[in-house]
């Protein structure tokens, strides 16, 4: 029997499938197409990005000396976040294996796709990497974290949380034990992931 959380769950779903539909029809007002994994913008179009190109050079120029300043310290972040990926890929080599947890594929997490960009410069294109990697790598630890919290912990907390991963709204409900032991019993076989 469904409840009113699985009837707004699939509402969610069937909203997000619209928000796809509308990214696919904005990709074409944009004029490119991806191709063999390649992004193919418009020749027209290509002309118009590196004419709105600004130099690397006037970038530099034109920048703000406090964010000049501050850059070292958002770059150093690349030690600790590329140190936290090393470990979540070789915690889940390890661990999700004996628990029979499937596996996360990192690839799916990191995308480099805006060095495609031609009205980007090649300071902005390393600040896009950096961020793609950062935010990819992080997304992938959330993942990890999610499944390893479904396989050990599926219950929902009695305060609401914030952007809750998309495994939560399966756990079983804050106080409901008997919806706890089933949804542990569920994982006999290794997690269930939806």
């Amino acid at each position: 029997m469904a409840t009113q959380l699985d009837t707004l769950t699939e509402k969610l779903r069937s909203i997000e499938s619209e928000i796809e539909a509308e990214l696919a029809k904005r990709r074409e007002e944009l004029r490119f197409r991806i191709e063999n994994r390649r992004i193919v913008f418009e020749k027209e179009v290509l002309r118009i990005h590196r004419e709105l190109k600004t130099r690397a050079t006037r970038y530099l120029i034109d920048a703000n000396p406090l964010m000049i300043l501050s850059a070292p310290v958002i770059y150093s972040l690349i030690v600790p976040i590329a140190l936290v990926d090393m470990w979540v890929m070789a915690y889940q080599a390890i661990c999700f294996p004996v628990y029979k947890i499937p596996k996360v594929r990192r690839r799916d997490y990191l995308v480099f796709d805006r060095h495609h960009l031609a009205y980007l410069n090649v300071i902005e294109k390393i600040n896009c990497a950096y961020c793609s990697y950062a935010n990819g790598a992080i997304a992938f630890v959330r993942e990890v974290a999610s499944r390893t919290e479904v396989y050990w912990c599926p219950i929902k907390h009695a305060r609401r949380v914030l952007g809750p991963h998309p495994h939560y709204q399966g756990f079983a409900d804050f106080g409901d034990a008997e919806g706890f032991r089933e949804k542990i019993g569920q994982m006999k076989d290794g997690v269930k992931i939806d």
